[in-house]
């Protein structure tokens, strides 16, 4: 692979990692569902200053990323469902997320090296799904990403490094809240204790531009805020920032969870980052700014991680950062054996599941094999299957282009990381094209929302929903246009003659008299979770 072709390689790798699975299905059951449930009501002239679903205050996050998918489906409305137009702008912020891993990779490890951080990123399990979904994670991710660059500018130009690093706190401000705004402040005012080449007065400076770069977008929000409602700023504040970090959940037990989902979700990025700790210890570079940085980083992340109320697999998407950039030096380090070995072993793993992916989509789509096909639709009860032109041809040439970069691509010490990132990208586009409907079938709530319509009567007052989760709200708005009002109660008369519930399937709630049961469902496949619609009888 010649000097000039390798980018032009690595941006077609980019694209077409990118675009498989940010269209042709609806908003997934819960992340998706309840944060286009904001978009939805931004778009139907909802408030920009406080994030709303089906009428309700809902804040959670700031507003940036909803309002940014909001611009991004009205923009692409005659083109696009609002629910495809609006995660688009997913592959929008993982882009600049990609473009200022680059930037911060070629400050710290030099300018040849900077697309290398990018594979590792993009090589790294547990971006995969994450990086094609409507959650405002990803908007904070491209926020890391640029601290991370602000924080290497910093050493050669420090007020630029300072105008970065404060943007990216805002922007991760506006897309998460204070406690990951935290790590980032965090971060920067350690970094002067744990490297040398940041103790020197000119970073005194980068942190003097960051704060002033940050503070607008530290401040418009919440005065904004305030001023509609000076309680739901404190509510905001307490519940969704000082609680969810000052819970009562033990930090090692957090700890441990993060430790343990590390070895698949940051694989195979890990790894070489441990190898590059064992060759600078060795070589007496763990003072290296390639070192300090993404170490002081992940370090910092996973402490705040594993100190908070609630552990999830998404929150740990900023860890990847830290740890791509580390890995860089330990691609050229690799061992021959080690090299070779990672490469056959992509060759022959993801060459595998391409044909097994086709095998299935025969079964799916073809009916061959029966019994599979029996199988897969036994799964998934009430998919559409039968041949669809477009997705095969997609499939088709991610698989052409598989076996042809197998037969081209030339023998670098970058050869093993690109084709580990070719075959995730090809396995990835597979699934997004080849099995997307038979997914959206179970993760989307259309069709259950759309078999309740059928049981409703013609003429009622007004819905009232118990137990209903943001998904399911967001999801009743968007498919059915009804804003179901909160249950209360302590007022048990609310004047609706319909109320929704949702449930276990065994754990029916015994409702007051005079309520009955007109219609039951869930979405096809799923066995935890019931929703269930009664009518008052003396309301018909």
């Amino acid at each position: 692979m010649t000097v000039a072709l390798r980018p032009l390689l690595i941006a077609l790798l980019c694209l077409a990692w990118l675009l498989p699975g940010l269209v042709a299905h609806d908003p997934w059951k819960p992340d998706e569902a309840y944060t286009f449930g904001a978009v939805y009501e931004i778009l139907q002239g909802g408030s920009w200053i406080v994030p709303q679903i089906a009428g309700e205050v809902f804040l959670d996050k700031p507003p940036l990323f909803h309002l940014s998918a909001a611009a991004s489906a009205k923009l692409l409305s005659s083109l696009l469902p609002l629910h495809d137009g609006a995660r688009l702008v997913a592959g929008f912020w993982i882009g600049l997320a990609l473009l200022f891993t680059v930037l911060a990779s070629r400050e710290l490890h030099g300018e040849r090296r900077g697309l290398t951080a990018v594979l590792l990123l993009l090589g790294s399990l547990g971006l995969v799904v994450r990086g094609h979904q409507l959650i405002a994670d990803v908007a904070a991710l491209a926020g890391f990403a640029m601290a991370y660059y602000g924080l290497a500018l910093a050493l050669r130009r420090p007020i630029a490094g300072g105008l970065w690093i404060g943007t990216a706190a805002g922007l991760v401000f506006m897309t998460q809240g204070i406690p990951e705004t935290v790590m980032i402040a965090v971060i920067a005012a350690l970094l002067p204790l744990s490297g040398s080449h940041w103790r020197r007065p000119q970073y005194g400076a980068t942190l003097g531009i960051t704060i002033v770069a940050a503070l607008p977008w530290l401040l418009i929000w919440p005065v904004l805020l305030h001023r509609h409602d000076p309680a739901m700023l404190a509510a905001w504040i307490n519940a969704e920032n000082l609680a969810r970090f000052f819970g009562t959940r033990d930090m090692l037990a957090g700890l441990g969870y993060y430790l343990r989902i590390l070895p698949w979700y940051a694989f195979p990025v890990w790894p070489l980052a441990l190898w590059v700790l064992w060759r600078a210890r060795r070589l007496g570079q763990l003072g290296a700014p390639g070192v300090i940085l993404p170490v002081l980083g992940f370090i910092i992340t996973l402490l705040m991680l594993g100190s908070a109320a609630e552990q999830r697999e998404l929150y740990a998407l900023p860890m990847l950062v830290p740890l791509a950039l580390l890995g860089v030096p330990g691609i050229e380090a690799l061992r021959r054996g080690a090299a070779s070995g990672w490469y056959w072993f992509s060759v022959m793993a993801f060459t595998f599941f391409i044909i097994v992916g086709w095998f299935y989509w025969g079964a799916l789509e073809l009916g061959v094999p029966a019994r599979l096909h029996g199988h897969l639709h036994t799964i998934r009860p009430g998919y559409d299957f039968g041949f669809r032109w477009l997705p095969f041809l997609l499939g088709l040439a991610y698989t052409a282009a598989w076996f042809a970069l197998l037969a081209k691509l030339q023998r670098t010490a970058e050869r093993p990381l690109t084709i580990w990132v070719a075959g995730i990208t090809a396995v990835w586009a597979l699934l997004a094209t080849l099995f997307i409907g038979w997914v959206d079938t179970s993760k989307s709530y259309r069709s259950v929302i759309h078999d309740m319509q059928r049981a409703m009567p013609r003429q009622y007052s007004c819905m009232t929903g118990r137990d209903l989760g943001e998904a399911q709200r967001a999801m009743l708005h968007y498919f059915a246009g009804i804003r179901a009002q909160p249950f209360n109660p302590a007022i048990p008369a609310t004047g609706c003659d319909l109320m929704l519930t949702q449930g276990l399937p065994l754990d029916e709630l015994v409702m007051p008299s005079g309520w009955k049961k007109i219609w039951e469902g869930h979405r096809p496949g799923d066995k935890d979770e019931r929703l269930r619609l009664y009518q008052h009888q003396s309301r018909k």
